[in-house]
């Protein structure tokens, strides 16, 4: 059972959908916390705001070699003429959303990994119940008064599609429902976009997060790809994640 549900996961992790949306209608999660941040957009060195092994909490790894840290520029993905406002429910559940549907003026971006607990093993099937946390900080630098309309158009999407359908490459559907909290930190705006995806044949939901965090003109994310039960979410990065932005804007 646990080598289905670890191929499954792999099949949402992918976030490779083929199919259409099928869009419920209302949605309440309307957080925000906010202040009066000055921040600066660091052009031309942006990955200096970027996390680095030395700023990262116990138990987390900066995976260099998984994502370019080193090169500041234009983001490589082919950018839509579909709008965040407009674009297919599912799509929120892509990695790349914001840089196709919002190409920012820069991008840069770091791998980060959780550690599994290999001693955890509740079951005895030879596998630690706890199997790590993956996923990226990356920053978004864009033009002057830009990156608030994107964060606006964020909560609209979730609004917009509370639950939808998706359609994996292998064929399977599974049932995904957005909500929206607050970051709880301080800054220009913040969010925490959450995914919990239920499927066929699998007992536990799968649980994607990105946490938004606007400074400026800058938007700092950091996104755990799937899992089910994790030790942590984003909010065990997020907080050395700003922290590490800050002070490099202030250097």
């Amino acid at each position: 059972m646990r080598a289905h549900n670890v191929a499954v996961a792999v099949t949402v992790a992918t976030m490779a959908i083929v199919g259409t949306s099928a869009c419920s209608a209302d949605s309440s999660a309307r957080p925000r916390s906010a202040s009066q941040s000055a921040a600066t957009p660091l052009q031309g060195r942006l990955r200096d705001g970027l996390l680095t092994q030395a700023q990262l909490p116990d138990g987390f790894q900066a995976l260099t070699e998984q994502v370019n840290a080193t090169t500041t520029g234009a983001p490589h993905a082919r950018a839509s003429t579909v709008s965040i406002a407009s674009m297919p429910c599912p799509e929120l559940g892509v990695g790349t959303f914001m840089t196709v549907h919002a190409p920012p003026v820069e991008d840069v971006a770091v791998g980060l990994e959780q550690v599994p607990d290999s001693d955890s093993d509740s079951d005895g099937d030879g596998y630690g119940d706890d199997e790590g946390w993956f996923g990226q900080e990356s920053l978004d630098r864009y033009a002057p008064g830009r990156a608030a309309a994107v964060m606006d158009a964020i909560r609209g999407a979730a609004q917009r599609c509370p639950s939808y359908t998706d359609t994996f490459v292998t064929g399977t559907h599974g049932q995904s429902t957005v909500s929206v909290t607050g970051a709880d930190v301080q800054a220009d705006d913040s969010l925490v976009l959450r995914i919990t995806t239920t499927m066929p044949e699998v007992t536990d939901p799968f649980i994607s997060e990105t946490a938004f965090v606007r400074e400026g003109d800058v938007i700092l994310m950091v996104q755990k790809v799937v899992g089910q039960k994790p030790r942590s979410g984003v909010e065990a990065v997020l907080p050395a994640a700003v922290a590490a932005y800050r002070t490099a804007a202030a250097g």
